[in-house]
């Protein structure tokens, strides 16, 4: 795993599954804490372990819990097409209408929402 910052924002490089439960996420916010003193994180989809994107698991709910309890912003980046569970396409629609956990296409907008940016410019409109 190689953590790499830009404005701010710890951006995760891995060919590996790095958040597979809840010890995992703690792991990786204290591993980004610690080496480049970021909460906010952007980890890439396939870093995640695929039991996360289904919601009878618990998973996502329990991960994602942790994040907005030690208050670390995440976006994660990936294709979302695939999934067509009505209740995960309404949990990803929530969590991109808050200012959390944000489910993205790509690392700009992952940069985007984990700066504010967007909030910012939809404020002015």
């Amino acid at each position: 795993m190689n953590i790499e910052t830009k404005n701010g924002i710890a951006i995760i490089r891995t060919d590996d599954v790095v958040i597979t439960d809840v010890q995992s996420a703690l792991d990786l916010m204290a591993t980004v804490r610690y080496e480049t003193d970021c909460d906010r994180i952007a980890i890439p989809k396939s870093a995640v372990k695929e039991d996360f994107f289904v919601l009878s698991t618990s998973i996502a709910g329990e991960i994602l819990q942790k994040f907005v309890t030690y208050q670390v912003k995440l976006a994660i980046i990936g294709d979302y097409t695939k999934y067509t569970s009505k209740p995960l396409r309404d949990f990803i629609y929530e969590s991109n209408n808050g200012s959390h956990i944000f489910f993205v296409a790509t690392e700009d907008e992952a940069i985007k929402k984990l700066s504010g940016v967007a909030v910012i410019a939809e404020n002015l409109e």
